[in-house]
């Protein structure tokens, strides 16, 4: 799909710039750049979490137990 998009002069030039160092072509660059936004600011189901605490994980207990301690 085409789309019309109005950029600033100093982002064109500096995309420019970028593929001419890059030798890419200006919509390549422009798909991969929209590609890493939104997958930056794609919200991540809650199943990325699971085992976030790794080797640092403990018994829910002893944790709640633990922080009570630092009040």
């Amino acid at each position: 799909m085409r789309m019309l998009v109005d950029l600033p002069d100093a982002q064109i030039q500096a995309l420019a710039a970028l593929c001419d160092r890059l030798r890419q072509p200006r919509a390549a660059l422009i798909r991969e750049a929209v590609a890493e936004y939104l997958e930056r600011h794609t919200a991540k189901p809650a199943a990325a979490a699971y085992g976030l605490w790794g080797a640092e994980a403990m018994d829910g207990l002893a944790y709640q137990e633990k922080a009570r301690t630092e009040w």
